[in-house]
């Protein structure tokens, strides 16, 4: 489990006291999209194989109680945090604990707060729409003078008409 917890991008403990079997089986299957996974883990295991593998928590009382764990394996941390922030809100009987993102332990509270971030996906569509938006100005701005031009010739060619018959 050591191995497996060094491998893991990100990991989120929460509490699942109260969540029924189908339940879980519905976690896991939102889960699976963000190539995330849902693990029933015994405490004293968990705290060996974070101990093994270097990432001890700091002051936090992570092993009280039943606990669920969330592995992300090159996955969006913040697509993971709102997942199970919006199932928490479904299925209320899911507290989120802690997390492990970055090699930097996070209590719940910053697990919430990293869920209110923009997911990566909607972060690389909102840069793509705000180059598009630039671009599209500047070209507005550089063919300004052109279309300009454009009018005043139009003009005088239409003046040249007015003229030309009297």
């Amino acid at each position: 489990m050591a191995q497996e917890l060094k491998a893991a991008s990100l990991i989120f403990f929460a509490d699942y006291k109260g969540m029924k079997f189908m339940d879980l089986a519905e976690l896991r299957k939102r889960l699976k999209p963000l190539q995330g996974n849902c693990r029933v883990v015994k405490n004293s295991l968990v705290k060996y194989a974070l101990k093994e593998a270097g990432m001890s928590p700091q002051g936090q009382d992570l092993f009280k109680g039943p606990l669920g764990m969330v592995l992300g394996k090159d996955s969006d941390p913040v697509g993971l945090a709102k997942l199970l922030v919006t199932f928490s809100k479904e299925f209320p009987a899911l507290k989120i604990r802690a997390g492990y993102v970055s090699n930097q332990w996070l209590d719940g509270e910053s697990c919430k707060k990293l869920s209110a971030l923009g997911t990566r996906a909607e972060l690389l569509q909102r840069l793509a729409g705000t180059l598009y938006t630039t671009v599209s100005q500047v070209a507005s701005v550089l063919e300004a003078p052109l279309r300009d031009f454009l009018l005043v010739l139009s003009a005088l060619e239409e003046e040249k008409k007015k003229q030309a018959p009297a």
